[in-house]
Protein backbone atom coordinates (compact mmCIF):
# COMPACT_ATOMS: atom_id res chain seq x y z
CA UNK A 1 0.00 0.00 0.00
CA UNK A 2 2.66 2.67 1.10
CA UNK A 3 4.90 2.05 -1.96
CA UNK A 4 2.16 2.08 -4.52
CA UNK A 5 1.30 5.51 -2.95
CA UNK A 6 4.86 6.82 -3.28
CA UNK A 7 4.60 5.83 -6.88
CA UNK A 8 1.55 7.80 -7.00
CA UNK A 9 2.99 10.70 -5.66
CA UNK A 10 6.59 10.92 -7.27
CA UNK A 11 5.35 13.06 -9.93
CA UNK A 12 4.11 16.05 -7.66
CA UNK A 13 8.10 15.95 -6.03
CA UNK A 14 7.19 14.46 -2.39
CA UNK A 15 9.57 11.51 -2.93
CA UNK A 16 12.67 13.49 -3.49
CA UNK A 17 12.04 15.17 -0.08
CA UNK A 18 13.99 12.54 2.41
CA UNK A 19 12.52 14.25 5.37
CA UNK A 20 8.64 13.13 3.40
CA UNK A 21 9.81 9.86 1.83
CA UNK A 22 7.10 7.47 2.09
CA UNK A 23 9.29 4.28 1.70
CA UNK A 24 12.23 5.69 3.83
CA UNK A 25 9.90 5.46 6.42
CA UNK A 26 7.98 2.38 5.83
CA UNK A 27 9.70 -0.49 8.14
CA UNK A 28 8.15 -3.64 8.92
CA UNK A 29 7.36 -4.69 12.57
CA UNK A 30 10.03 -7.19 12.33
CA UNK A 31 12.83 -5.21 11.12
CA UNK A 32 11.84 -2.66 13.59
CA UNK A 33 11.94 -6.02 16.23
CA UNK A 34 15.53 -6.55 15.60
CA UNK A 35 16.89 -3.09 15.46
CA UNK A 36 15.16 -2.80 18.83
CA UNK A 37 16.53 -6.10 20.92
CA UNK A 38 19.84 -5.31 19.46
CA UNK A 39 20.13 -1.69 20.91
CA UNK A 40 21.33 -2.16 24.75
CA UNK A 41 20.49 1.30 25.92
CA UNK A 42 16.54 0.60 25.38
CA UNK A 43 16.48 -1.92 27.85
CA UNK A 44 14.15 -4.12 25.61
CA UNK A 45 16.27 -7.37 25.12
CA UNK A 46 14.19 -9.40 27.31
CA UNK A 47 10.63 -7.64 26.67
CA UNK A 48 9.59 -8.65 23.39
CA UNK A 49 6.04 -7.19 24.24
CA UNK A 50 7.96 -3.52 24.47
CA UNK A 51 9.32 -4.46 20.87
CA UNK A 52 6.30 -5.08 19.24
CA UNK A 53 4.41 -1.73 20.96
CA UNK A 54 7.51 0.30 19.27
CA UNK A 55 7.18 -1.46 16.28
CA UNK A 56 3.27 -0.74 16.23
CA UNK A 57 4.08 3.06 17.07
CA UNK A 58 6.95 3.33 14.12
CA UNK A 59 3.95 1.91 11.71
CA UNK A 60 0.93 3.69 12.75
CA UNK A 61 3.51 6.86 12.61
CA UNK A 62 4.49 6.22 9.14
CA UNK A 63 0.68 5.80 8.14
CA UNK A 64 -0.38 8.89 9.49
CA UNK A 65 2.30 10.67 7.21
CA UNK A 66 1.28 8.50 4.10
CA UNK A 67 -1.96 10.33 5.35
CA UNK A 68 -0.76 13.66 5.93
CA UNK A 69 0.63 13.33 2.10
CA UNK A 70 -2.31 12.09 0.44
CA UNK A 71 -4.63 15.25 2.39
CA UNK A 72 -2.01 17.63 1.69
CA UNK A 73 -2.13 16.30 -2.19
CA UNK A 74 -6.14 16.63 -2.31
CA UNK A 75 -5.91 20.53 -0.75
CA UNK A 76 -3.28 21.56 -3.38
CA UNK A 77 -5.70 20.26 -5.93
CA UNK A 78 -8.41 21.63 -4.83
CA UNK A 79 -6.54 25.39 -4.19
CA UNK A 80 -5.25 25.10 -7.73
CA UNK A 81 -8.63 24.96 -8.86
CA UNK A 82 -9.99 27.63 -6.52
CA UNK A 83 -7.35 30.36 -7.88
CA UNK A 84 -8.19 28.98 -11.30
CA UNK A 85 -12.01 29.91 -10.42
CA UNK A 86 -10.87 33.52 -8.86
CA UNK A 87 -9.38 34.43 -12.27
CA UNK A 88 -12.05 33.98 -14.10
CA UNK A 89 -14.27 36.93 -15.41
CA UNK A 90 -17.12 37.64 -14.32
CA UNK A 91 -20.67 36.16 -16.13
CA UNK A 92 -21.76 38.97 -18.53
CA UNK A 93 -24.92 39.74 -17.79
CA UNK A 94 -27.88 40.08 -21.09
CA UNK A 95 -28.83 43.93 -21.97
CA UNK A 96 -31.04 45.96 -24.25
CA UNK A 97 -28.15 48.29 -25.33
CA UNK A 98 -24.76 46.77 -26.59
CA UNK A 99 -21.84 48.69 -27.39
CA UNK A 100 -22.98 50.20 -30.40
CA UNK A 101 -26.42 50.91 -28.94
CA UNK A 102 -24.07 52.46 -26.06
CA UNK A 103 -22.15 55.05 -28.96
CA UNK A 104 -25.27 55.65 -30.70
CA UNK A 105 -27.28 57.22 -27.43
CA UNK A 106 -24.78 59.77 -27.01
CA UNK A 107 -25.78 61.11 -30.32
CA UNK A 108 -29.55 60.86 -29.16
CA UNK A 109 -31.23 64.02 -27.77
CA UNK A 110 -32.19 63.45 -24.49
CA UNK A 111 -35.77 64.37 -23.58
CA UNK A 112 -36.78 66.04 -20.29
CA UNK A 113 -40.43 65.79 -18.72
CA UNK A 114 -42.31 67.90 -15.80
CA UNK A 115 -41.26 65.43 -13.33
CA UNK A 116 -38.10 65.51 -13.54
CA UNK A 117 -37.76 62.48 -15.74
CA UNK A 118 -35.36 62.06 -18.58
CA UNK A 119 -35.02 59.63 -21.85
CA UNK A 120 -33.59 58.52 -24.80
CA UNK A 121 -35.64 56.36 -27.45
CA UNK A 122 -33.05 53.89 -28.52
CA UNK A 123 -35.42 52.94 -31.34
CA UNK A 124 -38.96 53.92 -31.89
CA UNK A 125 -41.80 51.75 -31.80
CA UNK A 126 -45.45 51.66 -34.38
CA UNK A 127 -48.75 52.01 -33.50
CA UNK A 128 -50.36 53.05 -30.31
CA UNK A 129 -49.16 54.41 -26.62
CA UNK A 130 -50.54 52.37 -23.60
CA UNK A 131 -53.63 53.75 -21.98
CA UNK A 132 -53.34 53.88 -18.32
CA UNK A 133 -54.41 50.77 -17.03
CA UNK A 134 -53.92 48.84 -19.87
CA UNK A 135 -51.89 45.70 -19.23
CA UNK A 136 -48.37 45.61 -21.25
CA UNK A 137 -45.60 43.11 -21.21
CA UNK A 138 -41.91 44.61 -21.26
CA UNK A 139 -38.83 44.14 -21.10
CA UNK A 140 -36.44 45.72 -18.70
CA UNK A 141 -32.62 46.01 -17.32
CA UNK A 142 -32.35 48.05 -14.31
CA UNK A 143 -29.06 49.92 -13.32
CA UNK A 144 -27.37 51.50 -10.55
CA UNK A 145 -25.92 55.24 -12.18
CA UNK A 146 -22.46 53.13 -12.92
CA UNK A 147 -23.50 50.64 -14.82
CA UNK A 148 -24.11 47.38 -13.14
CA UNK A 149 -27.68 46.10 -13.27
CA UNK A 150 -29.71 45.06 -9.93
CA UNK A 151 -32.74 43.87 -11.66
CA UNK A 152 -33.77 42.42 -15.63
CA UNK A 153 -36.56 40.29 -16.88
CA UNK A 154 -34.01 39.25 -19.62
CA UNK A 155 -31.98 36.49 -16.72
CA UNK A 156 -35.94 35.76 -15.69
CA UNK A 157 -36.66 34.81 -19.52
CA UNK A 158 -40.11 36.37 -19.64
CA UNK A 159 -41.23 40.69 -20.20
CA UNK A 160 -42.56 41.94 -17.11
CA UNK A 161 -46.38 42.21 -17.48
CA UNK A 162 -48.32 44.82 -15.47
CA UNK A 163 -51.03 47.96 -15.52
CA UNK A 164 -48.99 51.03 -16.55
CA UNK A 165 -49.80 53.83 -14.53
CA UNK A 166 -51.37 52.12 -11.63
CA UNK A 167 -48.71 52.35 -9.49
CA UNK A 168 -47.70 48.71 -9.72
CA UNK A 169 -43.98 49.47 -10.54
CA UNK A 170 -41.94 52.74 -9.63
CA UNK A 171 -43.50 56.29 -10.73
CA UNK A 172 -40.54 56.64 -13.30
CA UNK A 173 -41.14 53.50 -15.19
CA UNK A 174 -44.65 54.07 -15.11
CA UNK A 175 -44.46 57.64 -16.71
CA UNK A 176 -41.29 56.10 -19.34
CA UNK A 177 -43.88 53.26 -20.86
CA UNK A 178 -47.06 55.58 -20.92
CA UNK A 179 -45.70 57.44 -23.97
CA UNK A 180 -43.55 54.68 -25.75
CA UNK A 181 -45.33 52.73 -28.55
CA UNK A 182 -45.40 49.05 -29.07
CA UNK A 183 -42.11 47.65 -30.40
CA UNK A 184 -40.09 50.49 -28.88
CA UNK A 185 -36.92 50.95 -27.16
CA UNK A 186 -36.05 53.19 -24.47
CA UNK A 187 -33.32 54.33 -21.73
CA UNK A 188 -34.96 56.20 -18.64
CA UNK A 189 -32.65 58.26 -16.41
CA UNK A 190 -34.90 57.88 -13.78
CA UNK A 191 -34.41 60.60 -10.68
CA UNK A 192 -34.64 59.25 -7.00
CA UNK A 193 -37.99 61.13 -6.39
CA UNK A 194 -39.55 58.40 -8.84
CA UNK A 195 -37.44 55.53 -7.98
CA UNK A 196 -37.10 53.55 -4.59
CA UNK A 197 -38.17 55.45 -1.79
CA UNK A 198 -36.72 52.97 1.05
CA UNK A 199 -34.13 51.75 -1.94
CA UNK A 200 -33.16 47.59 -2.21
CA UNK A 201 -30.80 45.86 0.18
CA UNK A 202 -27.69 44.13 -1.75
CA UNK A 203 -27.76 40.36 -2.80
CA UNK A 204 -25.35 38.09 -4.55
CA UNK A 205 -24.43 39.74 -7.74
CA UNK A 206 -26.78 42.85 -7.00
CA UNK A 207 -25.53 45.76 -6.23
CA UNK A 208 -27.60 48.07 -3.48
CA UNK A 209 -29.37 50.57 -4.06
CA UNK A 210 -29.50 53.73 -2.16
CA UNK A 211 -32.67 55.29 -0.73
CA UNK A 212 -34.12 58.02 -3.14
CA UNK A 213 -30.69 57.08 -5.63
CA UNK A 214 -31.23 58.17 -9.25
CA UNK A 215 -31.57 54.71 -11.43
CA UNK A 216 -31.50 53.38 -15.03
CA UNK A 217 -33.85 51.59 -16.91
CA UNK A 218 -33.36 50.50 -20.36
CA UNK A 219 -37.00 49.28 -21.49
CA UNK A 220 -38.44 47.24 -24.49
CA UNK A 221 -42.12 47.63 -24.75
CA UNK A 222 -42.91 44.26 -26.55
CA UNK A 223 -46.90 44.31 -26.63
CA UNK A 224 -49.95 45.75 -25.34
CA UNK A 225 -52.25 42.46 -24.92
CA UNK A 226 -55.79 43.92 -24.52
CA UNK A 227 -54.92 47.01 -27.27
CA UNK A 228 -53.41 44.22 -29.67
CA UNK A 229 -56.79 42.52 -29.82
CA UNK A 230 -59.03 45.43 -29.80
CA UNK A 231 -56.82 46.59 -33.48
CA UNK A 232 -57.19 43.00 -34.79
Amino acid sequence: MASSLSSLLLPLGYASNKNLSVTSQVISSDKARGLIMRSPNLYLEDKPSRARECADVLTLSTRRDVIGLVLGVSSLFVNSFDVKAAGLPPEEKPRLCDDTCEKELENVTMITTGSGLQYKDIKPGQGPSPPVGFQVAANYVAMIPSGQIFDSSLEKGLPYIFRVGSGQVIKGLDEGILSMKIGGKRRLYIPGSLAFPKGLSSAPGRPRVAPNSPVIFDVSLEYIPGLESDEE
